[in-house]
């Protein structure tokens, strides 16, 4: 179940939309297999009853588009565009709190409201604690606390350390992407709230564990996604999981695609998430896909971000030691940039 909410009040900082914009968006939803529900926005009975016709609609999400009017109350702005990104002044302000009946300063709540959202918060303390009486029982409550708060797992580096000291010792010489991959075979194992995932690219990025299992309609245990040729849905969902908590979220695609999931890295960053992109293909010599494959100023832009990590690993233990430091870092997102082919120091440093 899916509900969104479409403010149509046909204004924009530039005015009436009406002069540009033709868009049918109650039509175009309907064409998307959506259920479209039109209401009156300021009307709270019948918006509930549309919010309870779409919780009813189980088979297809649900756009409720409610028709407002932009800065409603304001005696002298209401249905402008000056409402849209400028204050009302504190003279329209107090004309608009008399024209609704409203005779409360700035940030107070009235006793009936307040009191009205106390009881709705109550109305759910028997199910609160029923759920805290089943995770006490459960014998999980400290996994369960421990997935939550994001901590890693006991113990989770030395199974690394091991896989570290075995490439360093045969001197393994593999692409980045081969040993992310290598990698995340071990940790796969040593940290099982993993979820990872690729935007149709699952073999060239290289970020399917042996272990894992793929997502799949009806069958919710595994811990790998397909998310399809999507790369901004990609990234926008993985910053969803990190929210939720009990997850950590990797996705891959290739380097130069960063410039469709930047909006999302963005907010990882902002949001500060512990959200890793594995972004493959970093080179400017990827052969017959030309330009369109081959990055050029993506990674100084991605280090321009602030609180966005960019780990460029040179070989097997590099790798290890980049994901180590991705995951070790729970309020910072990381983007690990990986070569398809293997390369000496100097020309990956160039």
């Amino acid at each position: 179940m899916l509900i969104c909410f479409y403010d149509q009040n046909g204004i924009s900082i530039d005015g009436e939309i009406s002069n540009w914009f033709t868009d049918n968006t109650v039509q175009r939803f309907k064409s998307y297999g959506w259920q479209v529900l039109e209401v009156d926005g300021h009307n709270i009975e019948k918006l509930n009853l549309s919010i309870l016709s779409a919780r009813a609609e189980l088979t297809k999400p649900t756009l409720i588009c409610c028709k407002t009017t932009i800065g409603f109350g304001s005696p002298n702005k209401a249905g402008t565009a000056s409402t849209h990104g400028a204050p009302l002044g504190d003279e329209e302000i107090e004309d608009t709190r008399k024209s609704l009946n409203w005779p409360h300063s700035s940030f107070e709540i009235p006793e009936a409201v307040g009191n009205a959202w106390r009881r709705v918060g109550a109305m759910k303390n028997a199910k609160m604690e029923a759920w805290r009486k089943h995770l006490d029982d459960s014998g999980r409550k400290a996994e369960f606390e421990r997935l939550i708060s994001g901590t890693l797992p006991k113990g989770w580096e030395s199974s690394l350390l091991d896989f570290k000291r075995k490439h360093s010792e045969e001197k393994t010489k593999v692409a980045s992407r081969n040993a992310s991959q290598e990698t995340l075979h071990v940790l796969s194992e040593a940290i099982p709230e993993l979820v990872g995932g690729s935007a149709d690219l699952t073999e060239s990025n290289l970020t399917k564990a042996k272990s894992q299992t793929a997502i799949i309609p009806g069958e919710f245990s595994g811990s790998y996604i397909h998310y399809g040729v999507r790369e901004h849905g990609m990234a926008a969902t993985m910053n969803g999981i990190a929210l939720h908590g009990g997850f950590i979220p990797y996705g891959g695609t290739f380097l130069i695609f960063t410039d469709y999931c930047r909006p999302a890295i963005r907010l990882s960053a902002l949001m500060q998430q512990r959200v890793i992109y594995v972004m493959t293909h970093d080179s400017i010599g990827l052969g017959e896909d030309g330009p369109t494959h081959q990055p050029v100023e993506h990674l100084p832009s991605l280090r321009a971000i602030p609180n966005l990590n960019v780990y460029r690993p040179c070989d097997v233990v590099e790798t290890a030691e980049c994901w180590a430091a991705a995951l070790a870092t729970s309020s910072t997102p990381s983007v690990l940039p990986y070569h398809v082919r293997v390369c000496r120091v100097s020309e990956q440093n160039t």
